[in-house]
């Protein structure tokens, strides 16, 4: 990304009886509503209606939580929510389509409607995000020759496949069929990627056929727009403010007239492994929010409230050249309005404020709901480990190293396993590594290796015998934006040589960690001396469940699950230094915590706390996206 009542009326005198619901109601009315382009306004049921949205993911905040965080939203101000729709979640493997739990896209829609929020979806194949793949599924990079966002036919069949199943659970919410989504967006920032206007034409085309017969726009970042505009559509802009700028460009690439739509507001940014946590505090944006709403242009806050990647969903950056690989951390905080726990935060009521001074005389926003109790577990310690070479799965057998993708597998880690002749000292190199590597010389941590870093070779030396050579690979996120797309395979992808000799005969241990009670625990002890990686677990208990989290700043690099849910990655190099545990998936009595630690194995020991711990960085002017 380059990066509720409420303002509905502001500058527009637009009655508050034609809104989805007043302050004093609870529901949306069934009736149908239109929604049209006016020359300088969008209009609802022919009335100036300015959208004052923001961005908020379903599949990053738990399905519990979904109602508390639109409540926050409406306290804000906001009378409409925007969302991704994120392919990987929903089609995990070809043709086998999830929609339940919280991947329920349709739930969420209906629940913001009920909250009296209107909905931006969009569903464009491709969100960008700060998401495993830019919401891609793992699967297209199986065929080496496909291409994302293109003419590749064997691309538009999946696409399509997927847009279908898509629309069947979202065109019956439009508007204009009684539910309360406003527009579709087409395609995501295409203008950073390419300028095929005829690729562009079949999204459209896609879109309508599949149902989504309502207003479809597209977005793109204000340099961009020209590249990736579609002619006959609203051209949304991302990441300018100044008004003037604004409704400059959209005229000229919509016939001189409006409405004016800035899809993606950023009040801050996101973070990645091993910078500081960026912050950007409210007085800098607060007098550019306002100027936005007194023009009467329409916007978006990318992210009104961030929440968690969890799992391993994280996206990764990469632009080539001497450039670093960025992989993004677990948490979305975004330093966005609402903290990743759904609190307020001072730019919440910064915002708040700007948003009320626009608002019909005499309208006042809903009380802001407190904030949610928070405690701090007593230090646990984690009696039972399991070694990782114990939990090895019935092994893959090729003579040259296999990508996830050759072993069908989305996420998670693969133990690549072979046998050396030892008495020997030479460079050991992997080509090309993606993401990073934990090398084990007979069960023994002998080297880490860093796609950050560009590390991807270590000097060993083998004892005398026959050696066994572990490299435990860790996918750190596929990229989610930029020109490499199409080159997001992981694992050891090309080769491994040592001492110069092309290495061969691998065993591939696939580690998904996708369910961790297939893990079996036990209580004996790490063997002494041993760094190998190990997964450790522990229980604690709680009279009532509350958010917490854990603090992960003495451990090295790993995974969390409690109760099952997968929380997220840890890592020492930072910024993130603690976990957020929902009070949702925390319960009355015992707690199961499981912890995978691939550097300090001898950690055993996890601490709470109320608050997180995040490192900072002084605002430097403007959050964006760099190229």
């Amino acid at each position: 990304m380059y990066r509720n009542l409420v303002g509905a009326v502001l500058l527009s005198g637009l009655s508050l009886t034609t809104l989805p619901t007043t302050v004093a109601q609870t529901k949306a009315p069934a009736a149908k509503h239109t929604f049209t382009l006016g020359d300088e306004a969008f209009l609802l049921d022919g009335k100036p209606f300015q959208m004052i949205s923001g961005e908020l993911h379903y599949p990053r905040i738990p399905r519990e939580a979904w109602r508390a965080r639109m409540k926050m939203a409406k306290a804000m101000g906001l009378n409409t929510i925007g969302t991704y729709v994120f392919w990987n979640v929903h089609e995990p493997q070809p043709g086998q389509y999830s929609f339940t739990g919280n991947n329920d896209i349709t739930a969420f829609v209906k629940m913001a409607q009920e909250e009296g929020l209107w909905v931006i979806v969009r569903p464009s194949p491709y969100v960008c995000a700060e998401w495993e793949f830019g919401g891609y599924p793992y699967w297209l990079q199986k065929d080496k020759d496909l291409k994302v966002r293109s003419m590749d036919p064997k691309y538009l069949a999946a696409y399509g496949r997927y847009l279908k199943e898509v629309a069947k659970q979202l065109a019956p919410l439009q508007i204009n069929h009684g539910g309360p989504v406003l527009m579709v967006q087409v395609e995501n920032e295409y203008g950073f990627y390419s300028d095929d206007k005829n690729y562009l034409a079949l999204n459209r085309k896609m879109f309508q056929d599949a149902g989504f017969d309502g207003l479809l726009y597209t977005c793109d970042p204000g340099e961009k727009v020209k590249e990736g505009h579609l002619e006959g559509l609203l051209p949304a802009v991302n990441g300018w403010d100044d008004p003037r700028k604004v409704k400059q460009l959209v005229r000229t690439y919509h016939g001189g007239k409006g409405p004016f739509y800035i899809a993606e507001w950023y009040p801050a940014w996101f973070d990645w492994w091993g910078t500081p946590h960026h912050t950007v505090p409210a007085e800098k944006y607060t007098p550019r929010l306002d100027s936005v709403l007194a023009a009467g242009i329409s916007i978006n806050m990318y992210m009104f409230h961030g929440g968690t990647t969890r799992g391993f969903m994280n996206g990764a950056n990469y632009k080539g050249g001497d450039t670093k690989f960025e992989p993004q951390i677990s948490s979305y905080d975004y330093d966005a309005p609402l903290d990743e726990a759904g609190n307020a935060t001072p730019k919440f009521m910064a915002f708040r404020q700007v948003i009320e001074k626009h608002l019909p005389a005499g309208t006042k926003l809903p009380a802001v709901p407190a904030a949610k109790p928070s405690t701090r577990i007593p230090s646990i310690t984690l009696t039972q480990t399991t070694s990782l070479a114990s939990i090895l799965p019935k092994a893959v057998v090729s003579a040259k190293p296999q990508t996830f993708e050759d072993l069908n597998q989305d996420y998670g880690f693969v133990l690549y396993r072979t046998t050396l002749a030892g008495g020997r000292k030479g460079v050991l190199q992997l080509k090309d590594l993606r993401d990073y590597a934990v090398v084990m010389v007979n069960g023994q941590r002998v080297a880490v290796l860093d796609r950050r870093k560009d590390e991807s070779q270590t000097e060993l030396t083998l004892p005398k015998g026959t050696v066994t050579l572990d490299i435990l690979v860790e996918n750190l996120g596929r990229l989610n934006f930029g020109p490499y797309l199409t080159q997001n395979r992981k694992g050891i992808t090309e080769q491994v040589t040592f001492a110069g000799t092309e290495v061969t005969n691998w065993q591939h241990f696939r580690l998904p960690f996708d369910d961790i009670s297939k893990i079996k625990a036990s209580t004996a002890k790490v063997a002494a001396g041993s760094n190998a990686p190990v997964v450790r677990r522990g229980s604690f208990t709680l009279d009532k469940p509350a958010d917490t989290y854990f603090d992960m700043s003495t451990w090295g690099k790993g995974v969390v699950w409690i109760n099952g849910h997968n929380l997220g990655r840890y890592w020492e190099v930072g910024p993130q230094q603690t976990l957020y545990v929902p009070a949702e998936w925390l319960k009355k009595g015992q707690n199961e915590v499981a912890v995978l630690e691939l550097l300090k194995p001898e950690q055993d020991k996890l601490a709470g706390l109320e608050k997180p711990i995040l490192s900072v960085v002084k605002a430097d002017g403007e959050a964006r996206r760099t190229n």
